[in-house]
């Protein structure tokens, strides 16, 4: 399933190269930020009939496809593209993303990068690497330190309960901060020891669900805003190097 899962991947992956060489057809969802293209359509499509062909009694959870409600062991989590924004402006910093939970744990995590030829594995129990090199985390410690990437919800213009106050509160405490606009891939950076935190809300489990598990078996830690237990269905996600993850959850809690 893990090599099925990065052949996959790969093949979407060339979707969305080969997509931004045409001009794309932009849609609006739930707000004015929130996009969806064609090519986020055609990439999932052509997951989902994998899935379907292989593994015909597995549930998928896919983001514009939604939830098909199958009882089953395993459950396939999908982003087709991620960074849809970035992508419809030719910005290359997106991904595709697709995460296998059994039992509602996330097992194995495959995040891929066409503009870079990146491919982020993890499998629960096994180990983590990008482009068959194992990732590891830092060891940097403290937040003045730390390089940290986070986002904002797409109801920033109407929710005040939006990033803004962390990121204010944060961003005089830290080295720097990044907003790359693609939580996976945000969060694989952590796992490769490119930065040693990101944290965002309103997020999805389709965001998080791979590059989680990629995390987690870099040797990073993953937790809500209040350092509680976190799973792929909770939309608030600290995942850090694990050094700086108390620090910066009391920071995100000030």
């Amino acid at each position: 399933m893990r090599s099925h899962a990065i052949a996959i991947a790969k093949a979407a992956g060339q979707i969305l190269r080969d997509g931004l060489r045409n001009e794309r057809q932009i849609q609006h969802k739930s707000a004015s930020i929130d996009l969806v293209t064609n090519i986020d359509l055609a990439s999932e499509k052509l997951i989902v009939s994998s899935i379907h062909e292989h593994f015909p009694e597995h549930r998928i959870v896919a983001e514009e496809s939604g939830d098909d409600g199958r009882s089953a062991e395993y459950c396939w989590v999908i982003d087709p593209l991620d960074g849809t924004t970035n992508y419809a402006h030719g910005f290359p910093f997106f991904a595709v993303s697709i995460a296998l939970l059994h039992h509602n744990q996330p097992t194995i995590g495959v995040v891929y990068d066409p503009w870079r030829d990146e491919c982020f594995v993890g499998e629960r129990g096994v180990g983590a690497w990008l482009n068959d090199q194992p990732l590891h985390v830092t060891s940097t410690n403290t937040v003045d330190a730390a390089l940290l990437s986070t986002g904002f919800p797409y109801t920033i213009r109407t929710n005040p309960d939006n990033n803004i106050a962390e990121f204010t509160r944060i961003v005089l405490k830290a080295q720097a901060i990044r907003r790359g606009g693609a939580a996976a891939l945000d969060i694989c950076y952590v796992a490769a020891g490119r930065s040693e935190g990101h944290w965002e809300l309103g997020l999805k489990p389709w965001d998080t669900a791979a590059a989680a598990v990629i995390l987690s078996e870099a040797g990073g830690k993953l937790s809500t805003w209040t350092g509680a237990e976190w799973n792929p269905w909770i939309d608030r996600l600290v995942a850090t190097n694990g050094a700086v993850h108390a620090e910066l959850v009391a920071l995100l809690q000030a």
